[in-house]
């Protein structure tokens, strides 16, 4: 009969199994079980110590509402050249404003990084909203000066 399991001490032929079936080796001998595990290292260091500068993300820049301004600003002066699209050039032109305001704002305060986008925005989405009461103005002036 062959064995492959060493004995207690680790060699030598295996122990002789006691009558009623295989014994399986106690915990506390030599060789067997887990290995004596020391104390355990805590996870995180506990509270109250303060965390070492320069490890945290830096914050990204918010500069969804400069670019919303200008990209309403430029569509909604186009709309506004256009005689059938006056009306979205001008809903777009305030939009753009409102948009351009504040995506200025978060530039002027540090929380974005596209300060000339913004204005930009600004800057269109009034000339958006002026066009037209300007373009109809020149037209009623052209009108009286033919009468």
């Amino acid at each position: 009969m062959s064995h492959t399991n060493p004995g207690p001490g680790g060699f030598g032929p295996p122990a002789q199994p006691p009558a009623g079936g295989y014994a399986y080796p106690q915990q506390s001998a030599p060789g067997y079980g887990f290995p004596h595990q020391g104390p355990a290292y805590p996870a995180a260091p506990p509270a109250g110590y303060p965390q070492a500068p320069g490890y945290g993300m830096p914050m990204q820049p918010r500069n969804g509402m400069g670019t919303t301004g200008l990209v309403l600003g430029i569509i909604g002066t186009v709309c506004s050249l256009t005689f059938f699209l006056w009306f979205f050039g001008v809903v777009l032109g305030i939009l753009a404003i409102i948009f351009g305001a504040v995506g200025r704002g978060r530039a002027v305060r540090g929380e974005a990084t596209n300060k000339g986008a913004a204005t930009a925005g600004l800057v269109l989405g009034i000339t958006a909203t002026v066009i037209l009461p300007l373009l109809g103005f020149l037209a009623f002036a052209s009108l009286m000066s033919l009468a």
